[in-house]
């Protein structure tokens, strides 16, 4: 079943590179009494994810701050160790956004937005989307229909949806 605006977030244990390797994040924790951004998408180093989709949340960044947001998360089917190289060479991670591998797509799959596409080595993988999340509640939810896209799933476009 796709997660819907109105419903909570199921939990999930996410992974982060920590200084000393590879650390759990329970995500509920991260959720739990705060005002949070999280896109997901198909998959890092990829090129509409890279030239468009996290560009899209670096360039609105201080904006959702300003706005009260906690945190902006990007979430993606990949490992840990591809996520923490991805947020660097974007400079994601400078900016503030925490990179999170869904390393087996459980949470990508409870929430619905899991596909594949098998010819392109994509299986399990995100589809695009953003949403806002209070105290783990969706509030907006904004999903693309194609994975090659990103207008729906925009930084700006949610940003828009917030006034």
């Amino acid at each position: 079943m796709t997660i819907t605006t109105g419903d909570t977030l199921p939990n999930a244990t996410l992974l982060q590179m920590g200084g000393e390797g590879p650390e759990q994040i329970v995500l509920a924790e991260k959720l739990t009494g705060r005002k949070v951004v999280i896109f997901g998408l198909p998959g890092a180093f990829t090129g509409t994810c890279s030239t468009a989709h996290v560009p899209s949340f670096m360039v609105t960044y201080d904006q959702f701050m300003e706005k009260g947001v906690d945190e902006i998360i990007c979430i993606a089917v990949n490992d840990p160790f591809v996520m923490q190289a991805w947020g660097e060479s974007t400079q994601a991670t400078d900016t503030g956004i925490t990179m999170l591998a869904d390393a087996e797509s459980e949470f990508t799959k409870a929430i619905g937005m899991n596909f594949s596409a098998a010819p392109v080595g994509f299986v399990d993988r995100s589809k695009r989307y953003s949403m806002l999340v209070e105290d783990g509640t969706v509030l907006i939810l904004n999903v693309e229909e194609s994975p090659g896209t990103c207008e729906i799933s925009a930084g700006e476009t949610l940003l828009a949806a917030m006034e």
